[in-house]
């Protein structure tokens, strides 16, 4: 293909000229230096007339160098004109070195045309198209004058012409008589299987071929007679369509036949489908790479290609000029097709590889796949100012901190430019030098872009001292860098985000292990890469689009995802339970491990007054998320931890402490666990703290925590896990042989009604597939009522209890299967089924349906596993990592493909989604214009009831009057119907009804709370908690629900303005 410049101003037969070409004609007009816009690039076909102008000359030689010189054969596939692959050698052609020369083509002439194993395709659906004796279309002439009028509409789009060519060709399959030569037509179609490319025309096949067939059987008389064999073989003949002939074909079709199969003729004939000549590609392009011993090269694959194509070429002219039999020519010409075949795609299905060779490296193989020109050296490539190492947690390092060691700071520089602010740093700088960390490695002079200084030689106080305003001094990486972080493989948008520097002793890279869970990362070995940007404006991008402050929430539901995780969790859970009490000393030293040398913290009034002050663990949380009154974090939220009784739905008297409850930003009640500061909640401190607060007081609440972690559990309590831990008990024991022996009498009654045939059918099952849905069920309960049974007797300070109940590690099943039994395995979702001779191993007896004999683990992972236990358990675990390895190059590849899919849409100006073309998708994103990073718990923009919460304890407004019924619904259609909200319509009206809503809730509350009391006095109290509302708080809640749904709008950057205005 070859790509052709039109102008705006081009005359109409000047529209499609080669760019080789146009250089003169379209671009710079001859004797006219005005220089012309381009309005677009067109690709084409290139003709064989082309490929001659395009190149300098024609190569004949089959040798690569000539000898003893070694020098580049003349009229070679190396030859000098083509370029040079050496620094020191200097093109024939232009006179220039490397560096300056880009190579010239040169070109073969085939001894006979040879198919485009990229356009088979193509020649294919031409071919069924048009009659294959006057190379006309096979539409009859109405039909054709009314197509070709559709294809030359300028309205008429890419997708138009593909569906109007779509017809064309399933009406050309059709007619199998030619409407103008009055010939039979077959299917035409590509022979599988075969060497090389081969074509052929089901000519004497069909209803309407009996006299080609009676004349093929006419001229074979003769042979017929003295081999009577050949009767059976005309059953099948095709006629086999040669490039000489479809070449024949293709240039006697019309113009107008071209653009009817949607063919242009000025872009490219059909016949430059085929192959007469073949372009030689410059020589830097397919360098040769010499070698140290014996004073040879390794050659390029397409070098070693052309050249067989030259001596095969030469080989069937040889013959074709000696006038040998047809047998040798065809032969001949089948090796030239293949390897011209094989030089444009090495590994095309099909064709016929050498054993033992490694696989061509052809022209398609240059370009696709991820080792491809484009994936491989455009879209992603190695860059400089780049670092990688293993990777380590530093609980001291803030989220948005990335420790980076100082070896790797001293080789990283950033370009930074001399102004008389920071002249003073930049000349210390430069003094230390490459070698003293800070310092800098160079120096270039203003104005100077090539040229820089080391300072690893010379006067370094000199050279400080020379510094100007406008020089650039590659200094040292050092704290408050801004630098980007990455884990492989990235999978999502935020596996890439910027941190800022700390230049740290050691060699490992080290961050905050709340942002684990982006990265997806651990430290069992895991490496990150780090990226130092280069300009101010990508320093600044990088902090105000990718930091970790930018990216707490994942873009895909708003869930937090830089969040508390494991030990963190655990300490969480223990600092806040109900019996964590500490005297002053204790409770300011706690205080004093997550606060900052200039941070105050304020100390609250004891829990306890008598006989001794003391202060809970609740106190100390409380301090970590508001340290201070200064702090306006009036965080105020309820919700249910993991660990909360809903059989008994006490709330705040859970006998568990499982419900947690922030007033003002005080924590009144609950057992801090995952739901609350760890990642996937939106009902949680972290989300709260992020949607109400900001993204800088959820992360200064993750950095004060992970600080207070490391030193609670360091210095003041350990937490450690043994084999004790999960021992089990006598009592345990016993409750496991109950469970498991009245489990196996179901399932042994099961079994037997089954055998005797009175076993209850379930519903779209026979006899055994019921059995074995009833055993699944049975067997399933079993490990269940285990795992409950031996949760119930491990105390409340059992470590692996405390993990799985606060969602730090493990769970319920997991100490299930540690310390009572690791139950039913299964492979497809089903038991186990029988490998041998129907049984599965052959340690039980045949056609048995026991549990053991299926797949049932007994033993625990403390009492251990029989044999057969343990074979039944590795089939289980066997087809996890199976899956696993399957399913996640499965799901990569989906999502590379969704991607390319879905990449060039963006929203407009407008506030319409678009693709490239400017093909309207969606008039408004997701139909509402809302950004599902920013909805809330109920997946709406607010969430009304914390708001109402919130309002309330933020803006108590005692001494207002309630407003009741009546009053407040008019209130909020009169606030409703202000500009504010209806400029909202029509994409709003879903929000402005759920407000109505939600305040008609809170009329139906408070008549139920008048209903049910008589006196003022309860009335005002049970109302208080529940649908009290005043005018303030009206106010104040409509302000804060519109300012919420406008940050959620996924809006152009005019229409947001316009909306907060």
């Amino acid at each position: 293909m070859a790509p052709y410049v039109n102008r705006r101003q081009s005359a109409q037969e000047e529209q499609h000229l080669p760019l080789s070409h146009a250089t003169h004609q379209t671009i710079l007009d001859e004797g006219n230096s005005t220089p012309k816009q381009i309005s677009h690039l067109q690709f084409g076909l290139l003709s064989s007339s082309d490929m001659m102008r395009l190149a300098e000359f024609q190569v004949t030689s089959r040798d690569l160098f000539t000898m003893p010189q070694r020098s580049p054969a003349p009229y070679g596939v190396l030859d000098t004109r083509l370029g040079v692959s050496d620094k020191v050698s200097t093109c024939a052609t232009c006179k220039l070195k490397l560096a300056d020369c880009a190579g010239h083509f040169g070109y073969i002439k085939l001894a006979l045309p040879c198919f485009h194993i990229g356009y088979m395709k193509h020649t294919l659906n031409l071919l069924q198209c048009i009659c294959k004796s006057c190379s006309r279309v096979l539409l009859c002439d109405a039909e054709r004058k009314g197509i070709l009028k559709k294809m030359r509409n300028p309205r008429t789009d890419v997708l138009g012409k593909s569906s109007i060519f779509k017809k064309v060709m399933d009406k050309c399959k059709k007619n199998h008589v030619c409407p103008y030569c009055h010939r039979p037509n077959g299917t035409v179609k590509k022979v599988h299987g075969a060497p090389t490319l081969k074509i052929v025309h089901e000519k004497y096949k069909g209803r309407h071929m009996e006299d080609e067939t009676e004349d093929l059987l006419q001229s074979l008389q003769g042979a017929m007679q003295s081999n009577p064999e050949i009767s059976h073989a005309l059953r099948v003949a095709v006629e086999d369509l040669l490039p000489t002939r479809v070449l024949e074909l293709f240039r006697a079709m019309t113009d107008d036949d071209c653009e009817v199969l949607w063919v242009s003729p000025w872009i490219g004939r059909p016949e430059n489908l085929i192959l007469e000549h073949i372009l030689v590609p410059p020589v830097p392009i397919r360098p040769s790479v010499a070698m140290d011993v014996g004073g040879g090269s390794n050659e390029d694959d397409l070098t070693v290609k052309l050249l067989e194509i030259i001596n095969v070429n030469l080989a069937l002219e040889v013959n074709m000029n000696r006038n040998p039999q047809t047998k040798t020519i065809m032969e001949g010409w089948d090796v030239l097709q293949s390897q011209v075949a094989q030089y444009i795609n090495g590994d095309m299905p099909g064709l016929k590889k050498e054993i033992g060779h490694k696989p061509i490296r052809g022209l398609c193989q240059r370009l696709k796949g991820k080792q491809g020109r484009f994936r491989g050296n455009l879209s992603g490539k190695r860059v400089d100012f780049s670092a990688r190492t293993v990777i380590g947690p530093d609980p001291n390092l803030r989220v948005d901190q990335v420790g980076v060691p100082v070896h790797v700071a001293k080789i990283m520089t950033y370009p930074e430019q001399v102004t008389r602010y920071n002249m003073e740093k930049l000349r210390e700088r430069v003094r230390n030098g490459p070698d003293v960390h800070p310092g800098a490695n160079l120096i270039r002079m203003a104005g100077e872009k090539t040229f820089a200084k080391s300072l690893a030689f010379g006067d370094r106080n000199r050279a400080a001292e020379s510094l100007r305003i406008g020089d650039i001094v590659e200094r040292h990486m050092e704290d408050g860098d801004v630098v980007l972080f990455n884990r492989q493989p990235s999978l999502h948008k935020l596996s890439i985000m910027s941190h800022q520097v700390k230049v740290l002793e050691w060699k490992t890279f080290r961050f905050n292990i709340c942002v684990c869970a982006p990265y997806n990362a651990d430290f069992d070995g895991d490496e990150m890469n780090m990226h130092l940007p280069q300009t101010e404006e990508a320093r600044s991008e990088a902090n105000l689009l990718m930091n970790v402050h930018q990216n707490i929430a994942t873009p895909r539901n708003g869930e937090p995802l830089v969040a508390a995780s494991q030990d963190f969790l655990s300490t969480a859970y223990l600092l806040t339970q109900r019996d964590q009490f500490f005297s002053k000393e204790m409770f300011c030293s706690l205080v004093a491990y997550f606060g900052l040398a200039d941070e105050h913290v304020d100390v609250p009034m004891p829990a306890i007054l008598k006989p001794i002050p003391l202060w809970t663990g609740k106190q100390v949380f409380t301090c970590i998320v508001k340290p201070n009154h200064q702090s306006r974090t009036f965080v105020n939220f309820e919700m249910k931890e993991k660990n909360y009784d809903s059989e008994k739905n006490e709330k705040y008297f859970c006998r568990n402490d499982g419900f947690v409850a922030f007033r003002n930003g005080e924590l009144i009640s609950g057992n801090i666990a995952k739901k609350t500061i760890g990642d996937g909640s939106k009902t949680g401190l972290l989300y709260v703290l992020l949607r109400d607060f900001g993204p800088t007081y959820a992360a200064s609440f993750m950095d004060r925590f992970s600080k207070f972690c490391a030193r609670y559990f360091g210095m003041h309590r350990g937490f450690s896990m043994g084999i004790s831990d999960v021992s089990p008990s006598a009592k345990m024991k016993k409750m496991k042989f109950d469970i498991l022996s009245a489990g196996y009498k179901r399932a042994e009654d099961a079994i037997r009604k089954y055998e005797e045939g009175i076993l209850e059918l379930r519903p779209g099952c026979d006899l055994l597939q019921s059995l074995e849905e009833i055993l699944n069920g049975i067997l399933g309960k079993l490990r269940e009522s285990a795992g409950q049974e031996a949760m119930r007797t491990l105390p409340w300070s059992n470590t692996p209890r405390i993990m799985a109940e606060c969602g730090s590690k493990g769970s319920p099943l997991n100490i299930s299967q540690m310390m009572a039994c690791v139950g039913q395995q299964a492979v497809g979702g089903n038991r186990i089924q029988d490998g041998f001779v129907n049984r599965t191993l052959p340690h039980f007896q045949y056609h048995s349906l026991t549990p053991s004999a299926k797949g049932f683990v007994a033993n625990s992972f403390y009492s251990g596993l029989t044999a057969t236990e343990f074979i039944f358990h590795t089939m289980g675990g066997r087809e996890g990592l199976v899956d696993t390895a399957v399913k996640t190059a499965e799901t990569g590849y989906m999502a590379r493909r969704l991607m390319k899919a879905l990449e060039d849409l963006s929203l407009r100006y407008d506030n319409s989604v678009r693709n490239s073309e400017n093909t309207v998708v969606q008039f408004t994103y997701g139909d509402d214009s809302l950004s599902p990073e920013k909805m809330e718990a109920n997946s709406r923009p607010v969430d009304f009831d914390r708001l109402r919460l919130s309002v309330s304890e933020v803006f108590p407004c005692i001494d207002e009057p309630i407003l009741l019924k009546d009053q407040l619904l008019k209130k909020i259609d009169r606030s409703l119907g202000e500009d504010r909200f209806q400029s909202l319509l029509p994409n709003g009206r879903i929000f402005l009804t759920e407000i109505k809503s939600f305040f008609k809730d809170i009329v139906a509350k408070q008549e139920k709370a008048t209903e049910s009391c008589h006196n003022d006095v309860f009335i005002q109290q049970r109302m208080w908690n529940s649908c009290r509302f005043t005018d303030t708080q009206v106010n104040e809640f409509l302000k804060v629900a519109l300012t919420k749904y406008t940050k959620g709008l996924l809006l152009s950057v005019g229409v947001y303005e316009a909306c907060i205005v």
